[in-house]
């Protein structure tokens, strides 16, 4: 499985990427939708919530069961990937692209448990 290097990876397998100085675009990395299975509705936050890092912020729903995905960072929800809300096969099909599901606006990513894509490799294998 090949996990794009220029993002970084929680241990509960959401995916972050920096968006701004202080705003992070937040999804799920690709072993996580094969093992997820065919996403059929995503339950995203509100925006304006506050999230807690390691705490189930939104529920993605797929064929198999429904799962909880984590803020890998606590702060504020700014946005939320809309297209979602028609297409939640975009989970799958792009997980590292058009299948992104919110950005998290926060003062600081540096404490959090945080792996690179090399060791969240070695993690799950």
């Amino acid at each position: 499985m090949d996990h794009p290097h220029d993002r970084r990876y929680a241990p509960t397998h959401e995916w972050l990427l920096p968006f701004t100085d202080d705003t992070i675009t937040v999804g799920i990395s690709d072993y996580a939708q094969q093992a997820l299975g065919d996403v059929v509705h995503a339950d995203l936050p509100a925006i304006g919530s506050q999230v807690v890092a390691g705490q189930a912020c939104c529920v993605l729903e797929s064929v198999k069961a429904a799962s909880d995905v984590h803020a890998p960072v606590t702060g504020e929800i700014i946005a939320i990937n809309h297209k979602l809300n028609d297409t939640p096969e975009l989970i799958n099909d792009e997980p590292y692209n058009d299948g992104w599901l919110f950005r998290i606006k926060t003062t600081d990513i540096a404490g959090e448990n945080l792996m690179s894509a090399q060791e969240y490799e070695a993690n799950i294998e």
